[in-house]
């Protein structure tokens, strides 16, 4: 038997519920027809808590990267409804919906999307210097000095380690004060001691900044920084746990049936 703790997964939040900083309801995502179809999210509810750390994990092809991406805007679902915050983005057009991305919403991916010919000062301004709007100064300091950089901001993406660089990224989605930063598998390309500076970079942002972040990883190790773990499997969220630890996660994932798995 799993440790597990009363989720808001199980509990059909309410659409736009304000709780949460980002929500779905009864979402589907289907691929394919016919004998080729896939059922990649299977009329999912979850709701993520403001200020807290939520990782999601299952085994390869348990619909965990579609659920972030639908969550996130960058893929549409075939029925349901998504909200950030009370803003429902199932009925935005696609001019609403990149202005909500740009404003609302911060990503941090495997691969660092760093602008080689910039600094890491312009590289963690970019998004906002693309918008218009001037940083917030004192807010851009504190993420900063957050993240462990401030010798390194003049240098460009070549002169920096792959965990540097990847705390640029971390930056760079939390300089715009975003709702919510999506994260989809952010030390995949690191060695486990930049991997675990990157992580305890988040985990410092929720704790110290309130900051509210969505993880997908396949790590027990990395699962265990965060507040609480969605387990998917065959497009639904089958299990929760508060207070994860990495032996806890392991076991957990242990009781997944691997070979059932069909949808990333």
């Amino acid at each position: 038997m799993t440790d597990t703790a009363p989720s808001t997964a199980d509990a059909q939040p309410a659409p736009g519920a304000g709780d949460f900083a980002a929500s779905a309801h009864r979402i589907a995502k289907v691929y394919g027809r016919g004998d080729a179809q896939v059922i990649a999210l299977d009329s999912v509810s979850v709701g993520i808590p403001r200020g807290r750390f939520t990782a999601v994990m299952g085994p390869s092809g348990s619909g965990k990267s579609t659920l972030m991406h639908c969550m996130a805007g960058l893929d549409s679902v075939d029925s349901g409804e998504v909200y950030i915050g009370g803003t429902e983005l199932t009925g935005l057009k696609d001019k609403q919906l990149t202005r909500l991305r740009r404003d609302k919403i911060g990503f941090i991916f495997q691969a660092f999307n760093l602008v080689p010919t910039l600094t890491a000062l312009e590289n963690i301004t970019l998004p906002m210097d693309i918008a218009g709007r001037r940083p917030d100064q004192a807010w851009l300091d504190r993420v900063v000095d957050t993240v462990g950089l401030r010798p390194r901001l003049k240098h460009r993406p070549s002169e920096l380690s792959g965990g540097q660089q990847q705390r640029v990224a971390c930056a760079r989605a939390l300089a715009s004060r975003p709702e919510i930063i999506f994260a989809d598998e952010p030390t995949g390309n690191l060695d486990s001691r930049s991997g675990a500076e990157v992580l305890a970079f988040l985990r410092a942002s929720v704790r110290e900044m309130g900051q509210t972040i969505v993880m997908v990883t396949h790590d027990p190790s990395a699962a265990a920084y965060a507040d609480q773990v969605l387990f998917l499997t065959d497009g639904r969220i089958v299990d929760t746990m508060a207070d994860p630890t990495a032996e806890r996660v392991l076991e957990r994932m242990k009781g997944f049936d691997m070979p059932g798995a069909v949808a990333r």
